[in-house]
């Protein structure tokens, strides 16, 4: 078969995409023509020599300039990463049989032909190798926030915004709702701005709603989500006639960031999580909240909360594990248990040797890790 890959291919140069990889843009149609044309060759070396010519023109397009910008505006065409594609290539190429050959083009072709998604989700199972970006294990090593277009790290007790840039895109569709009861300075929202996913958030204090709505501001809306941002005690409102406002009868998504008890006092306020006088307090409140929200939750969706434990006059209290309980004692199935690395926070900044002193006068391990709990609702 006569190979004719440079029309085929585009080169993505475009430094706005998010892949760290530079995609190339296929003409779609007329390379899976090309590659459904090899499943019926019977000689291995003749398929390895079409795909060879494949992967040449993929890994050195600068050198075959020839119609590589050939892709006329009519075309169906495709973006795929270019090192996935080469690594499929590749795979052809090392067979050692036609019949695994065979299979390996049928796989790429079923790849770029057939999009496959769960119901809680978009990612495209058929390309799983494309979001190498997405945390499949338990525990998450994150150096640092990221900082970029409406994200900052002002406000004390905020995430880091990657931990709902990974749910909303792990547990959510585009245009599905989101919803976080502890919204502080707007994180979730503007993740869900940037993801394409609607928004609704709940902040207790009036003067951190108002930062909050500032910081989603920033962000494009470049899918024409909704965001809305409701100044309420979590624990007392009735989510079901509030989301009705906004036309909405359920959500898809819950994440939870809750204060870490009084680790950092946020107000005054004697609603506020963080002024609870006991532990029990807080559990108590923090159950309110779990059940407030339980009904608007979708069956077999998905909750994430975010918390880390306290040291307190020689005890450590593990605030993480009370809290998990308290949503097992509702209506769900815990999914995984995720440990997430923090070197520094604002009140140890700059004080690394006063803490290791007093973890060594003390006897106890200095707090590196928080964690992040995930369940679905039955």
């Amino acid at each position: 078969m006569k190979s004719n890959t440079a029309m085929f291919f585009n080169v993505d140069a475009d430094p706005n995409n998010s892949n760290l990889n530079k995609t190339i843009i296929i003409n779609k149609d007329l390379f899976l023509e090309h590659l459904s044309g090899l499943l019926s060759l019977n000689n291995i070396n003749d398929i390895k020599s079409s795909i060879y010519s494949i992967f040449e023109t993929v890994n050195n397009h600068k050198k075959d300039v020839k119609g590589l910008l050939n892709i006329t505006s009519d075309a169906d065409t495709i973006k795929l990463n270019k090192e996935v594609l080469l690594q499929d290539l590749n795979q052809i190429l090392n067979s050692q049989t036609i019949e695994r050959a065979k299979y390996y083009i049928d796989r790429l072709i079923n790849s770029i032909s057939v999009v496959k998604t769960s119901k809680v989700n978009d990612i495209n199972i058929n390309r799983w190798k494309e979001y190498d970006d997405i945390l499949t294990e338990s525990l998450w090593i994150l150096d640092k926030r990221d900082n970029s277009g409406a994200h900052n790290g002002s406000y004390w007790g905020n995430f880091i915004p990657q931990i709902p840039n990974q749910f909303i895109r792990r547990y959510t569709k585009k245009g599905e709702w989101v919803l976080d009861p502890f919204l502080g300075s707007g994180t979730t929202l503007i993740e869900c701005r940037r993801l394409g996913r609607n928004g609704i958030g709940v902040e207790l204090l009036p003067e951190v709603v108002e930062l909050a709505n500032d910081n989603i501001s920033l962000e494009k809306n470049s899918y024409n989500v909704e965001t809305k941002v409701i100044c309420a005690d979590s624990t007392k409102l009735n989510f079901n006639e509030e989301i009705k406002k906004f036309g909405v009868n359920s959500v898809q998504f819950i994440i939870m960031h809750p204060p870490y008890w009084d680790i950092i006092k946020f107000s005054e306020n004697d609603k506020d999580l963080s002024n609870a006088k006991n532990i029990n307090d807080f559990l108590n409140l923090f159950g309110q909240v779990i059940d407030n929200t339980y009904d608007i939750l979708d069956k077999n969706r998905y909750l994430a909360v975010v918390i880390g434990d306290k040291y307190s006059h020689g005890e450590w209290i593990p605030l993480g594990f009370y809290t998990m309980n308290e949503v097992l004692k509702r209506n769900y199935t815990l999914k995984s248990i995720i440990i997430k690395n923090f070197e520094e926070t604002k009140g140890k900044r700059n004080q690394k040797e006063l803490w290791r002193y007093r973890a060594l006068v003390g006897g106890f391990y200095i707090f590196k890790h928080e964690y992040i709990f995930l369940f679905r609702k039955n």
